[in-house]
């Protein structure tokens, strides 16, 4: 065991002590206490783990706690909520198979074991008042006096129900604890056959084993049965059994002692619950709906179909309407799932806030999947209270490959239904396994990139900007390349993950020392590395700290602040996000402009709202006109491009590939271009002086 699991498993057991030490005395310090519960906690926690997995070893942990008096009315209470948080979130079990499955069976063992400890100690007891009430029969008519007001003190003032029988099954006598358990009037118990107040599934076992006692072939017997109540409601009791004999030694009696465990029974119960259903709406959680989803893939003759439901703007309704209300609504939804699928072999759960699946074992019968993606919809459609209605957006796998474990179902459905989130509202998907190789690999990438970032695998290269007039160089742009990922994948990876302003201020910063150590002694700017161009990505046009991370840089670098050409993201000075950054910058001596521009009405404007000196087209533009003839686009881009450069805002081409492309710009006249088929982008160390 490695020394953090030693770690947690001590502090598990100082959790426990606190919760239970107030709930009994025990002779003992609480160092003394969390040690002891440290012993029982590794048992636990072995067990858990053992392979194969049995329960049973940890029913000695309730004896041991019945041992050291550990036996107040909430100790059990107390040591299941302790136990059962600890080993379903304890980062040693993580890894552990089924383990919401061993942690009920472990837990279940442990109150069995409280449970059966607590009975024998009782029942060591009731053996002293049996062999007092065996002792009194015997001596009936000797003391008779003596031992009759012995019998009754014993009889009458017991906590648990006492109930003597004749060998027929009929009562002799009933003492108050057992009439009050079963809400009777102990006068009309005696004379009545005892199996008629059990439950009438339990009574034809019941006179068997009561059988097997008067015959002498079992000496005692202990069951856990179902008394009724006068009104039907079942009592969970403990019974124990034995005989009565007479002078001569032959059988004479049934005497019975009744202990009421209801309590844990239904404790128990409810542990069972909890731990496979969602709090909020009772359906199946999570746990529970991976084990039936586990069991259908392994056992279904017609394939099943995962339905991966996300609720439509859900947040609209608890930030607008309030948690609670939309509490309430996700109860509604669960209920109209339930209710639509009750006619199919079907489990609706609450995986998550807003997420719900459904699990469907196919027959002829079963609605297609658009049938049955409509019939969906159309429970969430009906309006609801206030008149909400919702919505979902659905991932579907369909019969899976039976290879497939439950964990790669899930998370087929679940990034299915991320795709679908993607195309809009009430949109679904079925699964694609190539767009799901895609998104995999992806994901990977972009968890890998923050590591990248760390070791420097990540690199800066620099394409020419050219004049396409005379092929001057006016400047380098500063492109990421990570391995075979270029520049845009990096930055849509960047803004995915959020690293995007650590990779802005970085790449920043390398750009920058590269344009200082590219510019040669006896050289000016514009002859040698010239601007350096550097485009945002949205979050970093968005960062608050921008300016300071530019100024930083600069004075760092010592790259004056007249060779930065910083182009902010269009579409973030469009929801006005990052305004105040363009005219700080401008401020500063730091010249600016917009990236990612696609002509569009709005995007006009900001030519009159922001100081901007340049902007970039969008690569899509630069793609659309390639790829058809002249047309009216051509037309409306060119006029578009001369009344840009008439406002004295200039204009820069991205992306050019071909001849052709840089004919038809240099016509348009924009002012700069760059491209691979004007000059590649290249490493820092390939630059000139450096």
């Amino acid at each position: 065991m490695s020394p953090h699991a030693g770690s947690r498993r001590q502090d598990v057991a100082r959790e426990w002590m606190r919760a239970v030490y107030p709930t009994a005395y025990v002779p003992m310090s609480p160092v003394e206490i969390e040690l002891y519960l440290l012993e029982l906690v590794d048992v636990i926690a072995d067990a858990v783990q053992a392979e194969p997995f049995a329960a049973d070893p940890v029913a000695v942990v309730g004896q041991r706690l019945v041992e050291a008096h550990f036996t107040g009315p909430e100790t059990l209470q107390r040591t299941v909520d302790v136990l059962g948080h600890a080993l379903l979130f304890s980062p040693e079990l993580r890894d552990v198979p089924r383990l919401a499955e061993k942690v009920i069976a472990i837990l279940g063992s442990v109150s069995a074991g409280f449970a059966t400890a607590m009975r024998l100690d009782a029942l060591d007891q009731q053996e002293e008042v049996k062999l007092a009430l065996m002792a009194a029969k015997l001596r009936v008519e000797r003391v008779l006096e003596a031992s009759e007001a012995r019998f009754r003190e014993v009889f009458d003032a017991s906590a648990f129900g006492i109930v003597i029988t004749d060998l027929r099954g009929r009562c002799v006598e009933v003492n108050q604890a057992l009439a009050e358990m079963i809400g009777r009037d102990r006068g009309e118990l005696t004379g009545r056959r005892l199996v008629e107040l059990f439950d009438p599934a339990d009574a034809e076992a019941l006179e068997a084993k009561y059988q097997a006692v008067g015959d002498g072939r079992v000496a005692r017997m202990r069951e856990q049965r179902r008394l009724l109540r006068e009104d039907g409601e079942p009592v969970w009791v403990h019974l124990a059994v034995s005989s009565l004999r007479d002078a001569d030694g032959e059988p004479a009696y049934h005497v019975t002692m009744v202990e009421d465990v209801s309590e844990l029974h239904l404790l128990r119960k409810n542990l069972d619950f909890q731990l496979l259903h969602d709090s909020l709406t009772g359906l199946s959680n999570r746990h529970r709906f991976a084990t039936r989803l586990e069991a259908l893939h392994g056992t279904s003759r017609g394939g099943i179909t995962l339905y991966h439901l996300g609720l439509d703007a859900f947040a609209l309704v608890n930030n607008g309407l309030g948690h609670a209300f939309g509490d309430r609504l996700l109860t509604e939804v669960g209920h109209r799932l339930e209710a639509m699928l009750e006619d199919d072999v079907a489990l609706v759960a609450r995986i998550g806030g807003d997420e719900f699946g459904i699990v469907v074992d196919n027959s002829p019968t079963t609605p297609s999947v658009p049938d049955m993606v409509d019939r969906i919809n159309e429970a969430l459609r009906r309006p609801m209270e206030d008149g909400v209605a919702l919505s979902a957006s659905i991932g579907v796998v369909d019969r899976p490959p039976a290879g497939w474990d439950v964990a790669e179902i899930l998370r087929a459905g679940d990034t299915t239904l991320r795709r679908a989130k993607k195309c809009g509202k009430r949109q679904w998907l079925p699964y694609d396994k190539h767009a799901d190789q895609a998104l995999r690999e992806r994901h990977a990438r972009a968890a890998r990139m923050p590591g990248a970032l760390a070791e420097q695998e990540l690199e800066v290269e620099y394409q020419p900007v050219l004049d396409l007039v005379d092929g001057r160089v006016l400047g380098h742009v500063a492109r990421l390349r990570w391995d075979e990922v270029g520049h845009d994948e990096c930055v849509a990876l960047a803004e995915e993950t959020g690293l995007s302003p650590a990779l802005g201020q970085w790449a920043l910063h390398e750009a920058a020392v590269a344009a200082v150590g590219a510019s040669t002694p006896d050289s000016t700017a514009s002859d040698s590395f010239g601007h350096l161009y550097f485009e945002l990505s949205p979050m970093q046009s968005r960062d608050e700290d921008l300016v300071r991370t530019v100024k930083r840089t600069l004075d760092a670098t010592g790259l004056p602040s007249s060779r930065l050409r910083i182009f902010l993201d269009t579409r973030s000075m469009l929801d006005g996000m990052g305004e105040d950054n363009a005219q700080v910058l401008r401020d500063n001596g730091i010249s600016t402009g917009l990236t990612r521009f696609n002509g569009g009405q709005a995007e006009l404007s900001l030519l009159d709202e922001l100081p901007v000196d340049a902007l970039v087209l969008d690569p899509s533009v630069v793609g659309r006109l390639a790829d058809r003839p002249e047309s009216f686009l051509h037309t409306a881009v060119e006029r578009m491009v001369a009344l840009i450069r008439e406002a004295g805002v200039s204009v820069l081409v991205p992306d050019l590939a071909t001849a052709e492309q840089a004919a038809w710009w240099t016509r348009v006249e924009v002012d700069a271009a760059y491209g691979d088929h004007l000059a590649p982008a290249v490493p820092s160390y390939e630059l000139s002086g450096a």
